[in-house]
């Protein structure tokens, strides 16, 4: 294959690509994939000590991977730690959460497919984050922190 068919096929972004932006609560965040076609986006996650997410739900199959830190669901016993794998089936509720102890960001990187689903104290849908959701709100967070429309997200 030449590398110009490679081009067409083959996409890279790289780690200066893109920026992290504040997500607010302690959550940091880097967007790098959105497919519009599968619903499936990819976006990496810093959570600073002491982070907590709402308890949420996945309408499809999520997949993390955690590169440095520690971070935990509070329905759950395990722990996951730098080099942790998780699949998560749809369906799954969880509430992620991220020890205060911790000394360090904990990084972790998610595919996900579909939507996220937050929940409110009843377990009723309170908001829901997709793709296009998350890819609007990456590049006015962008924006409003200072950094130019991010062009590298790969689509």
């Amino acid at each position: 294959m030449t590398s110009a068919a490679l081009e067409q096929v083959v996409r890279h972004v790289g780690d200066a690509d893109l920026p992290w932006v504040d997500g607010g609560d302690g959550v940091e965040l880097k967007l790098l994939r959105v497919s519009l076609d599968t619903g499936v986006w990819v976006v990496r996650n810093r959570f600073q000590p002491g982070a907590q997410l709402q308890i949420h739900k996945h309408t499809g199959a999520v997949e993390g991977f955690t590169l440095s830190g520690r971070w935990q669901y509070l329905e759950y016993d395990f722990v996951n730690t730098a080099g942790s794998y998780i699949h998560e089936p749809a369906g799954s509720v969880h509430t992620l959460s991220v020890p205060a102890d911790n000394e360090e960001p904990t990084d972790v990187l998610f595919v996900i497919e579909g939507a996220l689903l937050n929940l409110d104290a009843g377990r009723q849908v309170e908001s829901v984050v997709d793709g296009p959701v998350v890819l609007m709100g990456y590049e006015l967070l962008c924006e409003a922190q200072g950094h130019p429309r991010p062009s590298g997200i790969l689509r």
